[in-house]
């Protein structure tokens, strides 16, 4: 961990526990580029706190992972060094293991079916684990269905991405995906991701195009192509030390504001897929859709592997999201 994010997260959290202070300093730290849904949602979070409790609370909002990478992120939250993390599945699921069942392959056929299973008792769980690890999942946010970009070729079936170097999150699901597909699997923080793209370190990646959009990943990259593999959310997650030091009345904004700043990120991310390819294609990238039979074949095993794990929550899970694909 850089020695000058860590100094500058504690002294936030110093500003914060000040009992003189006028106003109160909470640290949201993310890893968007701005332009990118969460970066605004972000951003209207921390004027809803600031508004809601009259200025008592005031969000300082670290994008391009100001305040540290979603990993270190966790790590300093949960000593009650940073208040909040707009973070990532795969990295939270570092510690909350459970999070990455969500990222289960082809597991919902669209965006507000991943929204509903997410609000109901799936959430409930995740929340609940969550405070266990000294966490508050305040919301889930979104950040979209996952497809894969690449410099050697489209990708029509499994069998064109063997060998394949493919950056992926360290997040052991989307491993397990790729390992299931052929390619080769190769973990990385998402800030090294465009020099190593641009460098013919990994050959592709794995993105939702408003990630690959507003990192402008696609300068370095030929083709997308729209599997649709995985759906990736956005859980908001704040420091329990820090929540319990809050009143209740602040507590209740925070959680309303979380909420509301989320349901705008959804909305934004809904709307990106078709406008954001008509940009890259403008660009010179080239597009091609599939024919997912092939991959949800192959990628069948993934299941039998996490059920073995966790089988009640994958049972939730998958029962949740059929009941509302029905």
């Amino acid at each position: 961990m850089k020695k000058t994010v860590l100094a500058s997260v504690i002294a936030g959290a110093f500003i914060f526990s000040g009992a003189a202070t006028a106003q109160q300093v909470l640290q949201l730290t993310h890893s968007a580029a701005e332009g990118n849904p969460k970066w605004d949602a972000s951003a209207l979070f921390a004027e809803l706190v600031e508004e809601g409790t009259n200025g008592e609370l005031k969000v300082d909002v670290g994008g391009n992972s100001q305040y540290g990478d979603d990993m270190e992120a966790m790590t300093l939250m949960r000593m009650g060094a940073l208040a909040f993390s707009s973070n990532s599945q795969g990295t939270a699921s570092s510690v909350v293991p459970e999070f990455a069942v969500l990222g289960l392959p082809f597991l919902f056929n669209s965006l507000p079916t991943a929204w509903n299973v997410m609000d109901g008792e799936v959430g409930d769980e995740l929340k609940r684990l969550s405070e266990e690890k000294g966490l508050i999942l305040l919301a889930f946010w979104d950040n979209g269905i996952r497809h894969v970009s690449n410099n050697v070729r489209p990708i029509e079936t499994p069998q064109d991405l063997a060998g394949l170097k493919v950056r992926t999150p360290p997040d052991e699901m989307t491993v397990d995906i790729f390992n299931a597909l052929g390619a080769n699997p190769t973990p990385m923080n998402f800030s090294e991701l465009y020099i190593a793209l641009e460098q013919g370190v990994v050959d592709g990646q794995e993105n939702p195009l408003m990630n690959t959009y507003s990192s402008k990943l696609y300068e370095v990259q030929d083709y997308i192509t729209l599997t649709g593999h995985k759906y990736e959310s956005t859980p908001v997650l704040m420091s329990k030390m820090i929540w319990d030091t809050l009143s209740a009345e602040q507590q209740d904004v925070i959680q309303e504001a979380a909420i509301e700043a989320g349901e705008f990120n959804r909305q934004a991310s809904l709307e990106a897929n078709q406008i954001l390819r008509t940009e890259m294609e403008s660009a010179g990238v080239i597009f091609n859709e599939v024919d997912t039979v092939p991959f949800i074949e192959a990628t069948s095993s993934v299941y039998d592997h996490w059920r073995e794990e966790y089988p009640e929550l994958v049972e939730m899970v998958v029962n949740a999201a059929q009941n509302e694909q029905q």
